[in-house]
């Protein structure tokens, strides 16, 4: 009886001090519907390496993202874009500083096409042109007689901001364009249509093309060394400098191992990063 009681007293003792030796903490991250499936991963695996750590992810744009970081209602902001400057003003109106950035990943903008669409090339010109509806039919660029489709992310969406300041060169979207609120419905509206085109991140995949800009295929290797004409950093974003578990979770999504998960997930790491 007595060796029973005591060894329930040390596994009582080895359980309480395992239990005080796991850092408890919830994460709030939202923003960039292009960066979603990558926050998930990388919130994923963090847990899975620090079970005391609930990691909690939302979409709905980078725009979106930032404004729930002025309200202080998350902690970090996950964006595809630099902020705005009347965003950069709220940050600074509302906290004295305009807060913290931290480059994630890389990334090449890719221009997606149905598999059956005989174009699969474009200029920058001819993609200015199609998304302001210049261009509005395939036969134009070699392809069938069809109307084209353009296909764009609603305005919240960083990646609507970015495509409309580097390609568009600042000028408005065509009326005509199908806008689609996430990068998978973007996806999904391109597989069933022919004759649409839309854009969205490398890391996501589906019964679609990545076109080529100027000849030149969005792979790591022309993202890396710039030679791809749309390549865009990703960042998180936080109102000040961050402390505790947030720190923690930042720091790893830069060591190689939170690298590592970045180039899983179809994304380039800053780094080279060995996949073994």
């Amino acid at each position: 009886m007595r060796s029973s009681l005591f060894l329930i007293s040390i596994l009582i003792l080895n359980y309480g001090c395992s239990v005080k030796d796991i850092d408890f903490a919830t994460i709030t991250i939202k923003g960039s519907d292009s960066m979603l499936q990558l926050t998930d991963n990388l919130a994923a695996e963090y847990m899975k390496l620090n079970p005391g750590i609930s990691i909690y992810v939302s979409g709905g744009g980078t725009s979106e993202g930032v404004r729930t970081l002025i309200r202080d209602e998350i902690d970090i902001c996950t964006a595809s874009r630099n902020l705005k400057p009347e965003e950069t003003k709220a940050l600074a109106d509302y906290y004295g500083s305009v807060g913290m950035f931290f480059l994630i990943a890389k990334e090449a903008l890719c221009i997606y096409i149905n598999p059956y669409n005989p174009v699969k090339n474009f200029t920058l010109d001819e993609l200015k042109n199609i998304f302001e509806c210049d261009i509005s039919n395939w036969n134009q660029l070699g392809g069938k007689n069809q109307k084209i489709i353009p296909v764009i992310r609603n305005i919240n969406s960083g990646t609507h901001y970015y495509f409309k300041e580097h390609v568009l060169a600042g000028d408005n979207y065509c009326d005509d364009a199908v806008v689609e609120p996430t990068t998978r419905n973007v996806i999904e509206y391109i597989e069933s249509n022919e004759a649409a085109v839309g854009y969205g991140s490398m890391g996501y995949k589906g019964k679609i093309v990545y076109a080529k800009i100027n000849g030149i295929d969005p792979s790591e290797r022309n993202a890396q060394n710039d030679t791809y004409p749309i390549t865009r950093y990703l960042h998180f974003y936080t109102t000040k400098i961050p402390k505790g578990a947030v720190k923690k979770f930042i720091d790893w999504t830069l060591s190689p191992e939170g690298q590592k998960v970045i180039k899983q997930s179809g994304f380039i790491p800053l780094w080279e990063i060995n996949s073994n």
